[in-house]
């Protein structure tokens, strides 16, 4: 494992690789780092490695308009490729297309100012090529709106898992600091659905339509919105109740911790990326950090100061000796935005009572970076592999073959 950290140039200046991953413009690690997420989540659906890579040999190393543009043009050429597919009744091609628009869109819109009125109209694009290709899932993808304070509202995905049960788990999924319920897809969906398992796939306070729609930022006590979902999902009739998980992705890895500390609910609780305080996590950061603009936008503040002054009640000292349920942290053992909070959140939660476990994903199998983002599919091995077994799923039996269970 590594502590080596993203704002460290790595002494080989060309595209190379590393232990967290394909490094691509060494000199410009944040948009490296951004990259390859967008390349890793490819084998998710959510983009072509060749597509990925002709966007990026066509921008200026480090500048975020020509990023902006790329990622743009590449979107834009899978929207309209699905839309004429749609129209020949070609719809496999179709959905395929979007998804990967999706992905697309996501990073053109990564480095816009929250201000800048390209931002909702490059998430609306993506939203609307979600909803397309929803229609051609099976079941198909339901989007629905899950009642909030003060009449508002968070955005949110149904998507019920492709099996004849009528009451199925459910994992209720969120993002971090910047993802969002649609790059949810290809970060946590696909890998949960195939072993039964029903997806809430949900923007919370701070992320994807809630915050840019609904002007909602972040809080600390997610156990809140968390709550919300539960009583949006205790109004359907194909959901067990008894087996309702949350994962959180990044800062979500905070946010799931918190929430299944006091939403006792929660019959299980994923930090796919464990945080144990956010202000460490960012450290003594100005102005100058490199997702600085971004930051304050989620946290709803004007300055880095003010953010950091928020920040200090998003830690879980203290918290975590109040989780009942079995708890899994999944982490990179060459994350870039550090390994040793993972470490502190066991060890807390663990000396707590807490049934809880840990895996590093190694620089020899590949997903050590910051939530796998280097290889996602083998994040999701572990993750869905973990709940599947504590939920009580027969694999086998949902694929029509005899039990696998003994």
């Amino acid at each position: 494992m590594s502590e080596r950290l993203i704002h460290e140039i790595t002494e080989e200046q060309g595209p190379h690789y590393e232990p967290f991953g394909w490094h691509h413009w060494p000199q410009h690690p944040w948009m490296s780092y951004q990259f390859r997420r967008a390349l890793g989540e490819t084998q998710e659906g959510g983009g072509a490695i060749s597509e990925c890579f002709q966007a990026a040999s066509r921008m200026v190393p480090g500048d975020e308009e020509s990023w902006h543009q790329e990622w743009l043009r590449v979107a834009e050429r899978n929207h309209a490729r699905g839309d004429e597919a749609e129209a020949a009744g070609h719809f496999q091609t179709a959905k395929n297309c979007w998804m990967r628009a999706v992905d697309y869109y996501r990073s053109a819109e990564f480095w816009l100012a929250g201000d800048d009125p390209r931002r909702l109209q490059v998430f609306d694009k993506l939203e609307e090529c979600s909803q397309k290709a929803g229609k051609y899932f099976t079941p198909p993808m339901e989007t629905v709106q899950i009642p909030y304070e003060n009449g508002a509202h968070l955005y949110a995905y149904f998507l019920r898992a492709p099996y004849q049960v009528e009451k199925q788990p459910v994992l209720i999924a969120f993002g971090g600091l910047d993802s969002f319920k649609d790059e949810l897809f290809f970060m946590v969906a696909r890998g949960a659905m195939a072993r039964g398992i029903s997806c809430l796939l949900v923007d919370g306070p701070g992320q994807g339509g809630t915050l840019r729609r609904e002007g909602i930022h972040n809080r600390y006590d997610y156990e809140v919105p968390v709550g919300y979902c539960i009583d949006y999902l205790e109004t359907r009739d194909d959901v067990d109740l008894g087996r309702v998980a949350v994962c959180g992705t990044s800062l979500g890895g905070y946010y799931a911790a918190r929430a299944a500390s006091f939403e006792h609910r929660l019959a299980a609780a994923i930090s796919h990326g464990a945080i144990w305080s956010v202000n460490e996590l960012w450290g003594d950061a100005g102005e100058e950090h490199g997702l600085a603009g971004h930051i304050k936008w989620v946290f709803g503040t004007s300055t880095m100061e003010e953010a950091l002054k928020k920040g200090e009640d998003f830690k879980l000292e203290g918290v975590l000796g109040n989780m009942k349920c079995p708890y899994l942290i999944v982490h990179g053992g060459h994350d870039v935005l550090g390994v040793r909070q993972a470490n502190t959140v066991y060890e807390h939660a663990r000396d707590s009572g807490v049934d809880v476990t840990i895996k590093f994903l190694t620089e020899e199998e590949t997903g050590a970076e910051h939530c796998q983002h280097d290889n996602p599919t083998i994040g999701e091995e572990y993750m869905f592999d973990w709940l599947a077994g504590r939920f009580g799923i027969d694999e086998g039996a949902l694929l029509g073959l005899r039990s696998t269970l003994r």
